[in-house]
């Protein structure tokens, strides 16, 4: 796991500053026994390079190890053998520099007093690196863990959207089928509003986030090619409050609403039928509505939501993680379906 480089460079200069403090502060104590400054500074150097030698072991062992919660004892045993290996050069090296008799006793009799204090800075290095490395190893495992559900959610947004298109494509292939023989004429037409609609849907991203004047350019595609299936019998109403000219949302949502209140507004009815779109704002949302009539005797609204709502429903939980932002309802023969998109 790799440190980023400007905390590297932070915690290193840390390290040396510290570094540098200790060897001060032990160059002052030993000076105050008496011992001139030359061999205070000596002593105070070579401890501190020794000091410093353990703590970057530890430190970097840390950094690609991170003991288990039973294993803190190996830390220890780290620390105590370190410790004694920065001991143990005190009292060989010192004496080889300074050959001082008096001193040289001073060492001997010091290095107690120098292991523990040796031993209490290490340990402390050791806590702030397993404290420091694990709280970036964290850190690395909960932006994998967000990239993983992100690359998720693409792969279930880019699903319904695969559901959708074919849903949809079949319809008008057999409308088109049906208009041949007959109505010719409107078949091609439908043929060409069927692509500039597919070859828009193309261009869409299922998280881009568009203006609902786009949106209804090309829900009008949507219309057009329904109105040639359906002729005279489908009506719509589009009103949009002045508003909501800088609102946004995730294109293509609308299409699957219209295309739902068609089955049921259509399917099970023999004379006209006027589908109802409209926006407001409300707050900081954009609200969508989408009505239309429905026979209770032969269409259940309440309960058969099909694809078109459910793929709404759940595409509105995956982008902003709410599950309150549709609701629908059957009232006087009416079904209405709301839709809130709130503006980031």
């Amino acid at each position: 796991m790799a440190l980023p480089s400007i905390s590297a460079s932070k915690l290193y200069g840390a390290f040396i500053v510290c570094g540098l403090v200790w060897a001060g502060l032990q160059t002052y104590i030993v000076h105050s026994f008496g011992f001139y400054w030359f061999t205070a500074s000596t002593d105070g150097l070579l401890s501190a390079i020794l000091l410093s030698g353990a703590c970057w072991l530890i430190n970097n062992n840390l950094r690609y190890y991170q003991p288990g919660k039973g294993s803190y004892i190996n830390l220890f045993i780290w620390c105590v053998a370190l410790t004694g290996i920065c001991t143990l050069g005190c009292r060989y090296l010192l004496p080889l520099i300074n050959t001082d008799k008096v001193f040289v006793t001073f060492v001997q009799q010091s290095l107690t007093i120098r292991f523990f204090t040796d031993f209490l800075a290490i340990g402390w290095m050791a806590m702030i690196s397993l404290l420091w490395y694990s709280q970036l190893d964290q850190k690395e495992t909960q932006k994998r863990k967000t990239e993983a559900e992100q690359l998720a959610r693409d792969a279930e947004l880019y699903n319904l959207r695969q559901q959708l298109q074919p849903h949809f494509l079949f319809n008008s292939l057999n409308s088109i089928n049906a208009l041949i023989g007959f109505k010719p004429d409107e078949a091609r037409t439908m043929i060409h509003q069927l692509s500039d609609f597919l070859r828009g849907t193309l261009k869409k991203d299922d998280q881009q986030q568009v203006p609902l004047s786009e949106e209804l350019a090309h829900l009008n595609l949507y219309l057009e090619i329904e109105k040639v299936r359906f002729g005279h019998r489908l009506q719509t109403e589009i009103s949009c409050d002045d508003k909501c000219g800088s609102a946004v949302m995730p294109s293509m949502l609308l299409q699957p609403l219209v295309e739902n209140a068609i089955k049921f507004g259509l399917y099970d009815t023999i004379g006209e039928v006027t589908v109802s779109i409209r926006s407001e704002m409300e707050d900081n949302y954009l609200v969508l509505m989408v009505q239309n009539p429905y026979d209770p005797q032969t269409s259940r609204p309440q309960k058969g939501t099909g694809f078109g709502l459910r793929g709404v429903q759940r595409r509105l939980y995956l982008l902003f993680a709410r599950n309150d932002l549709m609701e629908t309802h059957g009232n006087d023969n009416i079904f209405t379906t709301i839709i809130k998109i709130p503006q980031l």
